[in-house]
C-alpha cells in the first residue's frame, strides 16, 4: 500500500548504540527509500546522531529529556507525525502538544513490568495516538492497563559476513582451532552474565576445545560477572571483548549464540544470529520464546544455568542437528523479520492516525 509523502519526525533519547537505534535507523532510512521527508531528533552527542548523519539523514539534537520536550514544542508542527522510539521522550512529547499539535506513534521496545509509578506510565501511554509494541510481551502491560497496542515486530537488516574480519579476530585473541559459544548483550543484571557464565563453567569442563566470547558494554552487573569468570577459573575460557561495532559480521566465528535475559522484549541479537546461520540457546524471557518459536532454536528457564549447558552441550555434540537448525531459523527469520515490510508496517499506522484527525 503506497501513501502520500509524510513529514515524519523519528525520536530516540539513547545516547549508545543498542537494538532500539538499529531499528529507528534502519525505520528512517526506509521511510525515505519509500519517498517521505524523514527527519531525526536524537541525543546530541549519541552514536545515533553520527550514523544518521553518515546515511544524509537530517538529525536534530538535544542534550536532556527537558530538551526534547522544548524541542519539541518550538518546532513539533513542521511535521505530520511524530514517532517516539524510546520511553524516555513519549511524556514530553505528550506534554509539548498542546504546542506541537501533532500526532504521537510511541513503539515501546521493553517487556519490563511496569513499577511503581504505573499511574503516570498509564497517563502518557492513553495519551499517544498509537501504541505499538515489537513483540507480544511487550504489549502485555499496556493490555492489561486496557489499551490496544498494535504489534509490528522489529527488522534484521541482512550483513554481509566478512571473513577477513572473522580471521583477524581469530587470530588476536588466540582463539583459532576453537569452538565458540557466544553471546552479544551489555553486562547489566536484567541481561544475567552470570547465570552464562555459570553454563559457561559446565560446558567448558565438558569440552576442552570450547571458550566463550563475550561482546557488550559494561554495565551494573560487570563487577558480578568479573567475581564469577574467577570463582570459576575461566579467565582463559571466558573472553570479555566489550563493545564492538558491527559485531553480527562476527557471529560466523560461533558454533554456538546464546542470549541469558531476565527479561527481553525481542532479542533482536539472536535474530542477527540466525541471519548468520549460527544455531541459537536462549532464555525463554518475554519476547524470546517468540523469536525462538517454530523451532528456530532451544529454549531453557530464565536463571537456570544448568539447563542452558545442556542445551549448548547438545549442540556442540550434534553439529549437524545444529546447522539444520539454523538453515530453517534463517529461512524463517530472513522472510518473517523484513526491513521494509516493518517499514511499510509503521507508514500504513502513520495514515491511520492521520485520517482519524
Amino acid at each position: 500500500m503506497s501513501h502520500p509523502a509524510m513529514r515524519i519526525l523519528q525520536i530516540n533519547t539513547e545516547r549508545g548504540w543498542r537494538g532500539g537505534e538499529r531499528q529507528t535507523l534502519l525505520t528512517a532510512l526506509y521511510q525515505r527509500k519509500l519517498g517521505h521527508q524523514v527527519e531525526l531528533l536524537v541525543h546530541a552527542k549519541g552514536e545515533l546522531a553520527k550514523k544518521a548523519a553518515e546515511h544524509g539523514l537530517t538529525v536534530h539534537g538535544a542534550s536532556s529529556a527537558a530538551g526534547f520536550g522544548v524541542w519539541l514544542a518550538l518546532h513539533g508542527r513542521r511535521y505530520d507525525i511524530l514517532h517516539a522510539q524510546t520511553a524516555k521522550v513519549v511524556a514530553w512529547a505528550v506534554l509539548s502538544k498542546v504546542f506541537h499539535r501533532r500526532p504521537i506513534v510511541f513503539s515501546r521496545r521493553t517487556s519490563f513490568p511496569v513499577g511503581s509509578n504505573r499511574w503516570a506510565t498509564q497517563w502518557k501511554w492513553q495519551r499517544v495516538d498509537q501504541l505499538v509494541a515489537i513483540s507480544e510481551a511487550a504489549a502485555a502491560a499496556p493490555r492489561a492497563m486496557g489499551l490496544q497496542p498494535i504489534v509490528i515486530q522489529s527488522a534484521v537488516p541482512i550483513v554481509t559476513p566478512d571473513p577477513e574480519r572473522v580471521h583477524a579476530f581469530l587470530k588476536q585473541n588466540k582463539l583459532d582451532g576453537r569452538r565458540l559459544v557466544g553471546t552479544a548483550s551489555a553486562l547489566s543484571p536484567e541481561k544475567d552474565p552470570v547465570t552464562l557464565i555459570r553454563a559457561a563453567a559446565i560446558v567448558c569442563r565438558q569440552f576442552d576445545d570450547v571458550s566463550f566470547v563475550h561482546w557488550g558494554a559494561p554495565g551494573h552487573a560487570s563487577a558480578a560477572a568479573k567475581e564469577c569468570i574467577t570463582a570459576h577459573g575461566l579467565q582463559d575460557r571466558y573472553l570479555m571483548v566489550g563493545f564492538t561495532p558491527g559485531v553480527e559480521q562476527l557471529y560466523p566465528a560461533l558454533s554456538v549464540f546464546v542470549m541469558a535475559s531476565k527479561f527481553e522484549a525481542l532479542g533482536s541479537s539472536v535474530l542477527d544470529a540466525m541471519m548468520q546461520h549460527v544455531p541459537v540457546v536462549s532464555t525463554d524471557a518475554g519476547g524470546l520464546k517468540e523469536t525462538l518459536t517454530n523451532g528456530r532454536g532451544l529454549l531453557c528457564a530464565v536463571g537456570d544455568a544448568d539447563a542452558m549447558a545442556l542445551s549448548i552441550i547438545e549442540l556442540l555434540d550434534q553439529p549437524q542437528r545444529a546447522a539444520a537448525m539454523a538453515e530453517h531459523a534463517f529461512a524463517e527469520v530472513n522472510a518473517e523479520y523484513d526491513v521494509e515490510r516493518m517499514a511499510l508496517r509503521y507508514l500504513n499506522v502513520y495514515a491511520s492516525v492521520l485520517s482519524r484527525r
